[in-house]
């Protein structure tokens, strides 16, 4: 069984600390020609077998429907990160109909990740309104991954002292804080760990992909 998420940053999956689903979202699990099980989004399971993906061409019967809220606090295995394993951690501001529904979280270059996992591991009144345990978070710390001119290797926390970001809701400024780091990032950066490790980010794209 697998949380499927869908990435255009595929270099980053070095510094995953944690997964991210939506709590009120609707996914549901289905079956791929592979024979594996993907639990994703509704559209995301229609783009797939247009895909040739599930067992039946443009077939994507839900073997069963899931809410985000029940796959929070499930421990995963996540590719490529240094962290043994990770948690299932809620993410309100997620879009059900980009993507899978399913977001892996690196917050050493993500802004939206990195607000957030800093506001979960911070404010205890978040975390008991989310039903987020203390251990799913505390001891994650954002993974150095990319060297970035001027911003060093925690892009993401640099650029959202920068803009001033308030919280994860403060998406006015996130978004510039996102806008620096993945330009920069993309012309600039150049990674330390992993089989591009020395590259620029992107001549490494495609070889992680």
């Amino acid at each position: 069984m697998f949380l499927l998420a869908a990435t255009l940053r595929p270099e980053t999956m070095y510094g995953q600390t944690n997964c991210f689903v939506k709590p009120d979202g609707d996914y549901g699990v289905y079956e791929m020609q592979t024979g594996e099980y993907f639990i994703v989004s509704e559209r995301a399971a229609r783009n797939l077998a247009y895909q040739e993906q599930t067992v039946v061409h443009k077939k994507y019967p839900a073997l069963a429907k899931v809410k985000g809220a029940e796959l929070i606090g499930k421990r995963l295995k996540a590719p490529l990160t240094s962290y043994d394993f990770v948690y299932c951690l809620p993410l309100p501001t997620i879009k059900m109909d980009k993507g899978t529904g399913v977001v892996t979280s690196v917050p050493s270059d993500a802004p939206d990740d990195y607000m957030m996992l800093r506001d979960l591991q911070t404010k205890d009144g978040l975390r008991k309104i989310l039903n987020v345990e203390a251990e799913w978070v505390m001891g994650f710390e954002p993974i150095p991954i990319i060297e970035i001119p001027g911003m060093g290797n925690m892009s993401a926390k640099f650029a959202c002292e920068m803009f001033k970001v308030a919280s994860y809701k403060d998406s006015e400024n996130l978004a510039k804080a996102k806008d620096r780091c993945y330009g920069e990032g993309f012309r600039e950066g150049v990674m330390t760990v992993g089989l591009g490790a020395g590259k620029k980010v992107e001549e490494v794209k495609l070889l992680v992909k």
